[in-house]
């Protein structure tokens, strides 16, 4: 009998395509450690286990993470408790309590508009409490000084131990979308200098697509970068470093979408003979020059057959007089696009 539907391979992996920093494994168990060895001595009673989960929790990517899930999981644990308490002196501790106690800490949490790192944590503390302690006041404060106790901890050791900095990656990320917004020019100029098949065109179209996500993931990188700087000592040697990616990524932007939009009205409006136009002809040799002043601004390296030529090549916009009789719609679009990327490539960043 077969199934309706299949399963994506996807959903059936509990695999990351890739490990993360040993770095960050190593501080999660040192912040864990000394938040167990820290609670127990300052908060005498059952295993400090609030205090180790929440060091787990709380050491992040970034220190401006720790310091949101650390006030997630505080806030949790003092609401979960609360509830717990509460529903444990006045019914006991039962497991319809228990169970009560953690439908109505995700009813309290949903009304209060908390987070989803909160809301759960509500559910969790006020289950934990009903399951391993006795509901008293006393019980519930040493819960939550345990939890303020790691989650502190967490926060040390995420911010003493090598504070995390992801410049660098951001960094790798925009030097791609350099790369490829420099060889999507390159493919479009040979476009207009050699006789291309519909097969080719569609090629060149999808490439150029593919530089949106390009153009995404270095945003996400730079996003990602300034988030790992806020509330991080050593974020002044590089904020002016992640100032100039983002002005770059500003800047590049408008190229990445005047170069899909020229693909586009090659791939709409192109002819065998345009190859022969002497304006798409000197459109492709702009296209060629634009494409050395993104890997001269990106400082990547020139093709070998590429003079090592150091100073911009687009210096002024190309100006035709003499439109094409056959081509103008197609040679007026690709003006048009050229001329903005000129404008883009020649703003000097302040």
């Amino acid at each position: 009998m077969r199934l309706p539907f299949r399963l994506p391979r996807e959903s059936l992996t509990f695999r990351a395509p890739r490990r993360g920093p040993f770095l960050q494994v190593a501080k999660t168990a040192v912040a864990m450690i000394a938040a167990w060895i820290a609670a127990g001595l300052l908060v005498p009673g059952p295993p400090p286990i609030f205090a180790a989960i929440a060091a787990v929790l709380v050491v992040q990517p970034s220190i401006n993470q720790s310091f949101t899930r650390a006030v997630e999981r505080s806030v949790g644990v003092i609401v979960g408790v609360v509830i717990a308490s509460a529903l444990g002196i006045l019914l006991g501790s039962p497991t319809w309590v228990i169970l009560l106690a953690g439908g109505v800490s995700l009813l309290v949490a949903w009304s209060l508009r908390m987070s989803p790192g909160a809301t759960n944590q509500v559910a969790i503390s006020a289950v934990l409490v009903l399951a391993l302690g006795t509901a008293t006041p006393n019980y519930a404060i040493d819960r939550v000084l345990e939890t303020v106790i790691g989650a502190i901890i967490g926060i040390v050791v995420n911010t003493v131990l090598v504070p995390p900095v992801l410049v660098s990656p951001a960094r790798e990320k925009l030097d791609v979308l350099g790369r490829e917004l420099a060889a999507a020019l390159e493919r479009l100029a040979d476009a207009l200098e050699t006789p291309q098949t519909r097969e080719s065109l569609e090629g060149l179209l999808l490439e150029a697509r593919l530089l949106r996500p390009v153009r995404d993931a270095a945003a996400d990188a730079i996003r990602d970068g300034a988030d790992s700087l806020s509330l991080n000592p050593r974020s002044s040697r590089h904020r002016a470093d992640l100032a100039d990616m983002q002005a770059r990524l500003d800047r590049f932007t408008p190229v990445v979408t005047q170069t899909i939009g020229m693909t586009r009205a090659i791939y709409d409006g192109y002819t065998s003979s345009i190859v022969d136009d002497p304006s798409v002809r000197a459109i492709a040799e702009q296209l060629h020059r634009a494409a050395h002043d993104v890997r001269l601004d990106f400082a990547l390296d020139a093709p070998a057959a590429e003079s090592s030529v150091e100073e911009p090549a687009l210096t002024r916009p190309l100006q035709i007089r003499t439109p094409s009789t056959e081509h103008w719609v197609l040679v007026g679009s690709l003006l048009m696009d050229l001329h903005r990327i000129h404008e883009s490539l020649r703003d000097e960043p302040a």
